[in-house]
């Protein structure tokens, strides 16, 4: 079931929620929690009943992997917690290498050997990526001793809670599950209410109205890629900066709705999306990407290797491990390994910049001017727009023809409407070897316009948690705009209050978001 569908908002949520405040106060904390379980497990049967099985017995495993391992910790064998820990995580591994990586393994045998091996196709059950990072945080948690005694239900919550369960974000533990034992947890609250509604239907907007609306602009020239047509400079450029509009609103708005949606029943989940596209840096942009992915890569994986602790060579060596597995978790093809490893590349450069610039210019570490600072951004943004062609390209070829004409190597042209109303400035680029055509004028006008209206309200405008701010929206918030990221305008009439002026907007925006639903589209995470 898609947050931006009509069963969706006008059945499931309302019911869910209705049901779920007549058991707590009729029943209590237990039921409630019973039901919200039922819920999401309802929630994530909608898509395919058959994987309930699946995740039920995921869930059965770990948390009695997890119980087991907290027991060795308290006994002090640590020997024993380390081999049931191992036996958890390669457990965990194996499901997902089996229904995620199987075929991609394969075909890449048979190519490497040339060998005929064949394996029905599989169907990737939905969440495993989100559900089995989660899981395996707990495990490692546990063995640390860092995840106290907790009943099944209140696991079974926390893995499948419905607002975070298909697209994340990756949530801890320790986050999630101290909020439904609070004196007030899970209780109703007209605050609340009110800010899970209107951050759920900001999200909305962004979803439906933005990210979809800039989204036909890019999927005809990704598709003409795939195809094996040869793309133009404008062309290229157009449908790779629609697609990075379109993947920004599109995982920003669903950012919003899991966290407008969690809100109402009185629970904060953890931040995980904040203007990316602000940062002047590769570091930055994943400080503010995904975030909780990243914390789980720095945590577990980055850190785990060694992260900077053992000089500079180690150092790019786990960064540049660290993003292929990142790559490679959000899919199972060599796109997604370049896209891990092109972002890898960058976070090497970058430090090693960094640690260059402080040996040049100690004074100016953490500060730059203006100047430095909108080339920084410029590169920056740049680096990102190429990931994202191998991002969503459907294989290599494609990517390299749309980088290709990204390069200019098919020419440079522009609709023949627009070149005559360039007047003699038309003839000049015309003598520079830019081409005109018939047709498209329109198709040209409207994808450089939403691409340029979607950047500035990227850059210029606050985000959620910026809107919000005064009703601590999520768990952990981002509490300092780093010197890595643009120092934009202080929009403070936008602060949202629980007015009536406020009221009326929300309206508005969700108004918008529901008249858009029309046509339904899935949400561009759930395929990972």
């Amino acid at each position: 079931m898609l947050f931006n569908s009509y069963e969706f908002i006008l059945a499931f949520l309302p019911l869910t929620l209705a049901v779920f405040f007549f058991v707590i106060y009729r029943f209590g904390h237990e039921p409630a929690i019973a039901w919200l379980v039922s819920a999401s497990l309802f929630f994530y049967a909608w898509w395919s009943p058959g994987y309930l099985v699946l995740i039920g017995l995921s869930m059965l495993v770990n948390f009695g992997v997890g119980r087991l391992l907290a027991k060795f910790h308290s006994q002090g064998n640590i020997r024993q917690g380390k081999l049931v820990l191992a036996l958890g995580v390669m457990a965990n591994l194996f499901l997902l290498g089996y229904y995620k990586y199987a075929g991609f393994i394969v075909e890449n045998i048979n190519v490497v050997t040339d060998a005929t091996f064949d394996i029905d196709p599989i169907i990737l059950p939905l969440a495993i990526s989100f559900f089995t990072f989660q899981q395996i945080a707990y495990l490692v948690d546990a063995h640390k001793g860092l995840a106290s005694e907790y009943k099944f239900s209140h696991y079974a919550l926390f893995v499948t809670f419905f607002p975070q369960l298909i697209a994340g974000p990756i949530v801890h533990h320790r986050e999630m599950l101290p909020q439904f034992f609070r004196e007030r947890a899970l209780r109703i609250s007209r605050i609340d209410v009110c800010v899970g509604v209107s951050i759920f239907s900001i999200g909305l907007f962004k979803k439906v109205v933005l990210a979809d609306g800039v989204a036909v602009y890019a999927t005809p020239v990704f598709d003409a890629a795939e195809r094996g047509e040869e793309i133009t400079f404008f062309e290229a450029w157009g449908g790779a900066l629609a697609y990075t509009m379109q993947l920004y609103f599109d995982f920003s708005g669903y950012s919003d709705m899991a966290i407008g949606a969690a809100r109402l029943f009185g629970i904060k989940l953890p931040l995980n999306f904040h203007s990316p596209y602000k940062a002047t840096s590769i570091t930055e942009f994943w400080r503010r990407w995904h975030m909780t992915l990243s914390r789980f890569l720095r945590d577990y994986v980055y850190i785990p290797l060694g992260g900077s602790r053992r000089g500079s060579f180690r150092r790019y060596f786990n960064l540049m491990a660290t993003m292929l597995l990142g790559g490679l978790w959000h899919g199972a093809g060599w796109t997604f390994v370049i896209w891990g490893g092109l972002h890898g590349a960058y976070l090497a450069v970058n430090h090693a910049w960094r640690k260059i610039r402080g040996r040049l210019d100690p004074s100016a570490r953490y500060m730059a001017g203006p100047l430095y600072k909108g080339v920084a951004w410029g590169l920056t943004f740049i680096c990102v727009v190429i990931g994202w062609v191998f991002f969503r390209a459907s294989d290599l070829s494609s990517a390299i023809v749309i980088l290709e004409g990204m390069m200019g190597a098919n020419g440079v042209a522009i609709p023949n409407a627009i070149a005559v109303r360039l007047g003699p400035f038309g003839v000049f680029l015309q003598d520079l070897g830019v081409e005109y055509y018939l047709g498209g004028g329109e198709k040209f006008v409207f994808t450089y316009l939403w691409v340029f209206a979607l950047l500035l309200i990227a850059l210029f405008m606050p985000n959620t948690q910026q809107i919000m701010a005064n009703f601590s929206p999520a768990y952990n918030e981002y509490k300092s705009d780093s010197s890595d990221s643009l120092q934009l305008p202080d929009w403070k009439m936008l602060v949202w209050a629980p007015s009536r002026a406020w009221g009326s907007l929300v309206a508005v925006i969700s108004a918008f978001g529901l008249l858009s639903l029309s046509a339904v589209s899935e949400f561009l995470y759930f395929q990972f």
